[in-house]
């Protein structure tokens, strides 16, 4: 069930009165959504935000599971979304994400606000495995000072297949030591 607190342009109201409503000061945009000026941003409402794109079958990963948890301000440009399920997709979800096909594993998934994201430990994972420094630099932050969340990273990635383990295990470790 959708948040009361998100809209989505076309459900309750068209775009344009959205739009009316942002510029009135009632509403803000929150990824593809809007909600209330007043309300608290929280990590299930930048979720339910992205509940058109994720549907039951895909979800949110990298730097987009980094938003849904508050390391980000904004929401990235093209969003990250995997497979959560075991059925392929017959077709491709928007030319707007970055799209994995690799079903993620269940441990590695949780429910936040009605959608499938990676859990923490797998989303600093995935962003230390990855070449580019805007991710390696979210992978840092969201670790920075969550000792626990550093280690739990570790641990999963050691007992992983993934591919970029090695350097995200580097990168990870060089944290460990300067926390």
């Amino acid at each position: 069930m959708a948040s009361p607190f998100l809209y989505f342009p076309d459900d309750r109201l068209s775009l344009a009165e959205l739009t009316a409503a942002c510029l009135d000061g009632d509403l803000v945009e929150l990824g593809p959504a809007f909600m209330p000026a007043d309300a608290v941003e929280t990590s299930a409402l930048r979720a339910g935000s992205m509940q058109l794109l994720l549907g039951g079958s895909l979800a949110a990963t990298h730097l987009s599971a980094a938003w849904i948890y508050g390391t980000r301000h904004n929401p990235p440009l093209r969003h990250n979304v995997q497979r959560a399920v075991p059925q392929r997709r017959n077709r491709l979800p928007a030319r707007s994400v970055i799209y994995r096909d690799v079903q993620l594993p269940g441990p590695d998934l949780q429910r936040i606000g009605g959608v499938w994201v990676t859990s923490p430990a797998r989303t600093v994972g995935d962003l230390a495995r990855t070449h580019d420094e805007e991710y390696r630099a979210t992978a840092r932050q969201m670790v920075a000072y969550d000792l626990p969340l550093l280690r739990a990273s570790i641990r999963q990635l050691e007992a992983s297949t993934l591919p970029h383990k090695h350097e995200a295990l580097a990168l990870l470790c060089q944290q460990d030591v300067a926390g």
